[in-house]
């Protein structure tokens, strides 16, 4: 009779325990899920040296699902980390693991461009009336804002420890003729990482007198993996009706031509190697894409206006912008003498710009939107590139 009573009370202190375990293991996944949803995390690491010895640091910003690195030379987006569908984080952005390789030449991986990003005609233009010689890096062309463009310079950097979404704000002054460019500038470039897999970058700048300006981002994304090959087999579709042809240097001829019955018609989505080799002259002078489309809805403020997946790794991005054009460029240069970083090689077309942004040579062609920044005016753009992973 005692015996029984003894099995029972054990095997309810058993049960109760197992109850109160039970118990504490759902509080925890529960704790761990709501983490999860809130989490935000910047952090700061020692990146390299200039050879003057200033130093540089890498920010890495993370939600809980992926993360973005930045640099504070050239505002330069190192990384961008996301899990693909098989689970396997995947770098989706080309650049380097060492900082003395972006101290040496490269096509601008990942940079902020500025003061006026894509090309601008003979490198000179006018503004009220005077004359502005820039330098020439591009043949007869200045290009992405010189000989040292905002890609080559050092930023100072915000934390934005107040904010809900982990983020930076760098910040440079452009002092007046620097690259040619009258009046003292001061840019305001934001990185912020949201909770919906958002990259938000967030443009402002002031002058004390009127200049031209064009900023922009010059990331290279290969969907498949930073060191997968080529971009070929990525699908994109662009929100744009016409493009803008251009002559044997680059330059926007004027013409803005509609893109249906052509290799640049993307308002369905569709391989982008699919006519990459057709015989088009514009294909041909530009050794594939590098052309700007003039977007749809312009002045209507952030709108889709690209999408881009790899089925092979069900990475997906989505791109919105004000904007009224982007650049799309298919790494037509790139001819494997840079290591990636598995260290692999970038060969031609092993990743692809879209680069949000006003029209190329604008500051010579006034039938193109205004790009003229004046001192009681304030310089404000943005764009955002959001990512997520399906199973194709």
């Amino acid at each position: 009779m005692h015996q029984g009573k003894n099995n029972s009370m054990v095997f309810y202190k058993k049960y109760k325990r197992l109850n109160i375990l039970l118990y504490l293991f759902v509080k925890i996944l529960i704790l761990n899920s709501c983490n999860l949803n809130n989490f935000k995390s910047q952090m700061k690491s020692y990146f390299g040296s200039l050879p003057n010895g200033e130093k540089i640091y890498k920010y890495k910003l993370s939600n809980g699902y992926m993360s973005v690195e930045i640099i504070n030379y050239g505002g330069i987006i190192t990384n961008i980390n996301i899990p693909n569908s098989q689970g396997i984080n995947t770098d989706v952005v080309l650049g380097f693991d060492t900082f003395h390789q972006y101290i040496e030449e490269h096509p601008y991986f990942g940079a902020i461009i500025g003061r006026y990003g894509n090309r601008i005609a003979n490198g000179k233009f006018s503004l009220n009336g005077i004359n502005y010689q820039l330098a020439k890096n591009n043949g007869e062309n200045s290009l992405h804002g010189g000989l040292i463009g905002f890609d080559k310079v050092l930023w100072s950097v915000k934390e934005l420890d107040d904010h809900k979404d982990p983020g930076i704000k760098l910040t440079y002054f452009s002092e007046n003729m620097e690259e040619g460019y009258p009046g003292n500038v001061q840019i305001d470039v934001t990185y912020i990482l949201t909770k919906e897999n958002e990259l938000k970058i967030l443009y402002e700048a002031i002058t004390d007198s009127p200049t031209v300006i064009n900023l922009t981002n010059h990331s290279y994304f290969n969907l498949g993996g930073e060191s997968s090959g080529d971009i070929l087999d990525h699908f994109l579709t662009i929100n744009a009706d016409s493009y803008l042809p251009v002559d044997k240097n680059m330059i926007p001829t004027g013409e803005i031509r509609n893109v249906k019955n052509t290799p640049f018609d993307f308002s369905e989505m569709k391989k982008i190697g699919l006519e990459i080799e057709t015989q088009n002259n514009q294909l041909i002078i530009g050794k594939g894409y590098d052309h700007c489309w003039v977007l749809n809805d312009y002045g209507k403020g952030i709108r889709k206006i690209a999408e881009v997946k790899s089925i092979n790794t069900g990475i997906n991005m989505e791109v919105y912008s004000d904007q009224p054009g982007v650049q799309f460029y298919t790494g037509n240069f790139l001819d494997g003498s840079l290591k990636s970083k598995k260290l692999n090689k970038y060969k031609k077309r092993s990743g692809f710009c879209l680069e949000t942004q006003h029209f190329p040579d604008s500051p010579n062609q006034p039938s193109f939107p205004n790009v003229i920044l004046d001192p009681d005016k304030k310089y404000q753009t943005q764009t955002w590139y959001k990512f997520s992973t399906k199973t194709y």
